[in-house]
């Protein structure tokens, strides 16, 4: 195999586009793979212009910074849907729920209840005996906050 096509700078340049691309799956925050994309773009004006290494070089930043200030946030709210209120969607899913108490809870020590199939850290203002079911009123981190029902 003849080794010399791999000394090639459009070569090069597009196995440097290459890793840049696949680092973008270990370093999240979708950055590096813009400076993969311009990397690309050089190789490709190294195919048509042939310019020098300083070309080049200009070439890749420009490129690279380019695709990352007029591409990401567009792709980034395609491929990662933003959502400011995540913490509240979370809390809906439990907020006005049912639960079962699985360790007696009293006003100034936590209990269990089991929701969902798995046993939570339970608080209340009032005490509630095992086997009662109780409705979700709030979640504080991963301790829920509940009334009798």
């Amino acid at each position: 195999m003849d080794w010399s096509v791999f000394a090639k700078p459009e070569v090069v340049w597009f196995i440097i586009g290459l890793v840049l691309a696949l680092l973008e799956f270990l370093i999240p925050g979708l950055i590096v793979l813009f400076f993969g994309v311009g990397a690309w773009i050089t190789a490709i004006c190294y195919l048509l212009f042939e310019p020098g290494l300083n070309g080049q070089i200009l070439i890749f930043i420009i490129s690279s910074l380019l695709a990352l200030f007029l591409l990401r946030k567009s792709l980034k709210k395609m491929f990662f849907k933003e959502n400011p209120d995540r913490e509240d969607t979370l809390e809906d899913e439990f907020i006005g729920r049912i639960a079962v108490v699985e360790e007696t809870i009293h006003q100034d020590k936590p209990g269990k209840v089991e929701f969902k199939g798995t046993n939570w850290s339970a608080v209340s203002d009032e005490t509630i005996k095992k086997g009662r079911r109780v409705k979700i009123i709030g979640k504080e981190s991963i301790i829920l906050r509940v009334k009798a029902q």
